[in-house]
């Protein structure tokens, strides 16, 4: 039989049985909690220490009491931080709340509310679990709580696609003051959220566009009315600048001072815009496609449209027609084309623009103002499809809405260095000149035209269809 008192004295096989205990119930515990226990880098830095005395033991043998006496002080620490940690049954409490719908292309924020409930201060990591789409594996925020304490972390996302987004849980990591073990805390806060259209976009630009304040050239421009309208809004007061032809002599007899009529521009004219979803609207740029530009700024015009009382609707179409919305100015008109915008989708073929010819011809009945969003990167492009844009314009006005490449413009601008440098500058130069071509060829024809930067798409739309209502072309 094996003599235990030949190896260790009575005093150190109870030291051991001890350890022995305390390591199987410290594995038990962590066995059962091993879903919501982490260590931390200060408990492998701690661990560090009694295993380098153990192996410096074997060649300074005092070392050896200190090693065993470390061994035990962090198993106590590790026990006492337990203890601390898992006192009480809930310590964290955590909100999030977010916005009805996220908006496409804009920064949406996102508030999450943590309590803590307990009494001792608390070192915490909240991890919130964010939609795929958003490709964000690294958001984390820490911070101190106090006891009784509540804070509110606010963050920002910017979705870049239309579609359904899922938050899953927010995970709170909890510390003690000792900062050995960690706890999480899965709170479960399963969220689906649609990315609709630029819903703040849209917003913005409505208070733009009736303010009475003329804006600079960042905003919204108010045009001087060119022409006559003849919709009735008023008889007001003479005021220096009014059109003396306006005067009303009978309104003017019988108040002793001169009065004039005041217009406002004609109402229930049709507004169409019509999405070209080929495979060249798939282009990206600043993470949205030219795609998800045309759709932001159809929501906006529509918007402007009806709040204008003229009747608004739309069409997409590339290889085949796709959704199409008759014009007009029922209560729920913004709603179904909100609706309708949120389920396209880009083609990968090429766009037939005498299909679209024939659905306008089906579709649109009267003359009406027609935005036709789409992209031409070459003049050979564009004379394919002029004829039919001319047929079109002889019907309706039409205004044809195509992109400049602001990487290519901004790298055309640069010096260039080297005999490669200046010959890929050439090309850059040709490239947007060329684009400046085909506006001018299209407004050689009477076809009003917008050249424009992505991000400018909406307030740059706006424009045109303010300034061509002010002058009366519709």
């Amino acid at each position: 039989m094996l003599d235990w008192s030949t190896y260790f004295t009575d005093k150190e096989v109870v030291i051991y049985f001890v350890l022995f205990l305390v390591c199987v119930g410290m594995l038990v515990l962590l066995y059962r909690l091993a879903k919501d226990v982490y260590l931390t880098g200060r408990f492998f830095i701690l661990g560090a220490i009694p295993i380098v005395l153990f192996v410096a033991a074997f060649f300074f043998e005092f070392l050896f009491p200190i090693a065993q006496a470390a061994l035990a002080f962090l198993g106590v620490l590790v026990v006492v931080d337990l203890f601390m940690l898992f006192a009480i049954k809930r310590m964290i409490r955590v909100r999030r709340r977010l916005p009805k719908v996220f908006s496409l292309g804009d920064e949406n924020p996102i508030r999450i509310t943590v309590e803590n409930l307990s009494a001792q201060p608390l070192w915490i990591t909240v991890v919130d679990e964010l939609p795929i789409p958003m490709q964000k594996r690294d958001f984390e925020v820490k911070m101190r709580l106090k006891g009784s304490e509540e804070k509110e972390i606010n963050y920002q996302l910017r979705p870049k696609v239309r579609g359904e987004y899922e938050f899953g849980n927010v995970n709170v990591f909890m510390k003690s003051a000792l900062g050995i073990i960690e706890r999480r805390f899965v709170h479960e806060y399963p969220m689906t959220l649609p990315v609709y259209p630029s819903l703040i976009q849209m917003k913005n630009l409505e208070l733009k566009a009736f303010d009475k304040v003329t804006q600079d050239s960042g905003g919204v421009k108010r045009m001087r009315r060119i022409g006559h309208s003849y919709e009735f809004e008023q008889i007001k007061e003479y005021v220096r600048g009014d059109d003396y032809r306006s005067i009303n002599w009978k309104a003017t007899s019988r108040r002793n001072q001169l009065m004039v009529n005041q217009y406002e521009d004609e109402r229930a004219q049709q507004v169409y815009c019509i999405i070209d979803k080929s495979r060249t609207m798939k282009m990206p740029f600043d993470g949205l496609s030219l795609m998800d530009y045309a759709v932001n700024s159809t929501l906006v015009i529509t918007n402007i449209a009806l709040k204008k009382h003229d009747r608004a609707g739309m069409m997409t179409f590339s290889d085949i027609v796709g959704s199409s919305i008759k014009a007009d100015r029922r209560a729920n008109q913004l709603n179904t084309i909100l609706q309708t915008l949120y389920r396209e989708k880009e083609r990968e073929k090429e766009a037939n623009f005498e299909l679209l010819y024939r659905a306008v011809r089906n579709l649109i009945s009267g003359r009406s103002l027609i935005f036709l969003f789409t992209n031409f990167e070459s003049i050979y492009a564009v004379e394919r499809v002029l004829p039919v844009l001319r047929r079109i314009n002889t019907q309706h006005l039409l205004v044809v809405v195509f992109f400049e490449n602001t990487e290519i413009k901004q790298y055309a601008e640069k010096d260039a260095d080297t005999v490669e440098e200046i010959y890929h500058q050439t090309v850059a130069q040709k490239y947007s000149f060329e684009k400046e071509q085909i506006a001018s060829k299209l407004k050689q024809y009477g076809i009003q035209t917008i050249l424009t930067k992505p991000e400018d798409l909406s307030m740059n739309s706006i424009n045109k269809y303010l300034e061509l209502k002010s002058r009366g072309l519709i």
